[in-house]
């Protein structure tokens, strides 16, 4: 009689390692083996979380402000041909772009845009500024299609989304243009926008009130002066909201 033989049990492995003791599912086991209760947890991951954010914040602050020690000049390399302002000349988006970049990633900075509003009338985009630590600040901008100079509806979103994203970066790392800021140009600026925004208030239709706005962010967006854009807009926001109230 053939008598049966049993294996001798094994011990199966588990296949994989567990959490790393430093990741928060790692410090959250050796804290329930230690006792603790699910809530004291949760604060504690909460008050981590909290630190993470302010270190990166920090981190980001460091960096930026290493950053505007580079004194970046953004260059106008674009010539106006015709109009009142020939002669003159402003900085296209890819000048913009090539003077900030270099100098951001030195500092583990990085600047993106993302299009956050897309509508028929109205574009808006918001330019964000990223430190690889993983803080972010961000700036948006908006307006309607430029329609102006014969544009075809195309033309017209990529005109006013390329002006955006410029205006954008340059608020987000706090730039100009050589020469925007001199108290002649200042002084003229001003006076520009105060002439658009009384348009705007006498405006009696939407129509026209919408032409006007037109008409006026071809001229303001050649100074280069980012309050009087902010100032016509808020004029043109507030004058579009009662008209089509009334």
């Amino acid at each position: 009689m053939n008598d049966v033989i049993e294996a001798p049990a094994r011990e199966v492995a588990m296949s994989g390692a567990g959490p790393a003791a430093n990741s928060p599912m790692g410090m959250m086991l050796a804290a329930l083996n230690q006792g603790a209760q699910l809530d004291q947890i949760e604060k504690m991951m909460d008050l981590q979380d909290r630190w993470e954010k302010g270190e990166a914040k920090k981190a980001y602050d460091t960096a930026f402000a290493a950053f505007k020690a580079e004194a970046v000049k953004i260059i106008k390399g674009k010539d106006v041909k015709d109009g009142p302002l020939k002669g003159k000349s402003y900085a296209e988006l890819h000048d913009v772009v090539n003077a900030v970049t270099p100098a951001l990633s030195k500092h583990g900075l990085s600047s993106s845009w993302k299009l956050t509003r897309d509508e028929k009338d109205w574009m808006e985009v918001t330019c964000y500024l990223r430190h690889v630590g993983g803080h972010e600040e961000s700036v948006s901008m908006g307006g309607p299609p430029d329609a102006g100079g014969a544009k075809n509806a195309i033309q017209a979103r990529a005109s006013t989304k390329t002006y955006l994203e410029r205006y954008t970066l340059k608020a987000i790392t706090g730039l100009s243009e050589q020469d925007d800021d001199t108290d002649g140009n200042a002084e003229r600026d001003e006076e520009l926008r105060d002439s658009w925004i009384s348009k705007i208030a006498q405006a009696d239709s939407l129509e026209q009130a919408v032409k006007i706005w037109e008409d006026g962010c071809e001229a303001i967006q050649k100074t280069n002066n980012l309050a009087a854009f902010a100032a016509f807009k808020k004029a043109y926001a507030d004058k579009r909201a009662m008209l089509k109230q009334g």
